[in-house]
């Protein structure tokens, strides 16, 4: 089988197509027939710059969707394959997560335990379902889990990366309103069409933070999905209302800055670290995808054997939504 494999060092043009042998499954696992995988900012911060040289080899990717061999039942790998359910603990965080320390979902075939996997919605192409486990299932639990999001709410999601364009579309179906930020007119028009009610341009208007008090009358945002970083989570607390809820997601600008800590306490802020979500919080978000027939924002696919084209979109930032390897 084929398999796309970080060797040697870090860095994009160290992946390269192997061949390897097609795993035998060991009790309770099962192998799984990749057809689809996406990419996310993470799989692009492990292969260039993310970690452990003695890791290495790897196969990249977080996210996927395959088929259980001689079975034939379509699933979705959790990102988390040991976080089933509850709050998360440290023992079923970090060294269970896939696409580093465990092997990922760029390679044809995969073996992984039982518990590990879940069903795919029925609505979903491959492709879309390979969108879930990461990126759908963050913004599920920034809004839904811990956010405790209900109709009426403002949520401000940041750019219109994965996380941030299933934001969008969850909050949308949950009857929220919904401001967008980017740097680009043309993103900001396509997150329009999607159900985005207004619209900040950072470039334009540096100040976001001020511009989105003004469209909700002085109040702030109920939510901010952030992933920014650094940059933009200081601004992201005078965002938000009195008592608002803040995601912690993304460190696109960086990991440290001094932060308003009178501004936290005196809003009264909810302030959550979002790694992902457990098994049953994937099944929770799946029954709302088919109940209201969400679909994945797909920006670009890419075949297996030219996924360093793909990362490379991925560094770039210019894409909208999700990238997509087609395995």
């Amino acid at each position: 089988m084929r398999a796309l494999v970080l060797e040697g060092d870090f860095g994009i043009d160290n992946l390269k197509l192997k061949d390897r042998d097609v795993p035998k499954p060991g009790p309770g696992e099962v192998v799984l027939k990749m057809k689809a995988g996406s990419l996310n900012y993470r799989d692009l911060a492990t292969v260039t710059f993310g970690g452990n040289p003695k890791l290495l080899p790897m196969v990249p990717l977080s996210d996927g969707c395959g088929e259980v061999v001689e079975v034939g039942d379509r699933v979705a790998p959790s990102f988390f394959q040991g976080w089933q359910s509850g709050g998360p603990v440290a023992e079923n965080l970090g060294p269970t997560a896939l696409g580093s320390p465990i092997d990922g979902c760029a390679q044809e075939y995969m073996c992984l335990s039982a518990e590990g996997m879940s069903k795919a919605p029925a609505n979903l192409s491959d492709e879309e379902v390979a969108c879930l486990p990461c990126a759908g299932l963050t913004a599920w639990r920034a809004l839904v889990v811990e956010g405790n999001l209900k109709a009426g709410d403002t949520v401000l999601v940041q750019g219109t990366g994965g996380v941030s364009i299933f934001a969008l579309q969850f909050a949308k179906a949950m009857g929220a309103r919904v401001i967008v930020t980017s740097s680009s007119d043309e993103k900001i028009e396509r997150a329009k069409k999607l159900g985005a009610d207004d619209a900040i341009n950072y470039k334009q208007t540096p100040d976001w933070e001020m511009e989105a008090r003004k469209l909700t009358g002085g109040r702030g945002v109920d939510h901010v999905v952030e992933v920014g970083g650094a940059d933009t989570f200081p601004r992201s607390i005078m965002a938000a209302r009195v008592g608002g809820h803040i995601a912690v997601i993304g460190i696109l600008s960086g990991l440290t800055k001094d932060v308003n800590v009178a501004a936290i306490f005196a809003q009264n802020l909810k302030i959550s670290g979002i790694t992902v979500g457990s098994r049953t919080h994937f099944e929770e978000m799946t029954r709302a995808i088919e109940q209201n027939d969400i679909h994945p924002v797909i920006d670009k696919r890419f075949p297996l054997a030219d996924a360093q084209e793909a990362f490379r979109l991925m560094q770039g930032a210019s894409h909208f939504g999700k990238i997509v390897l087609d395995i």
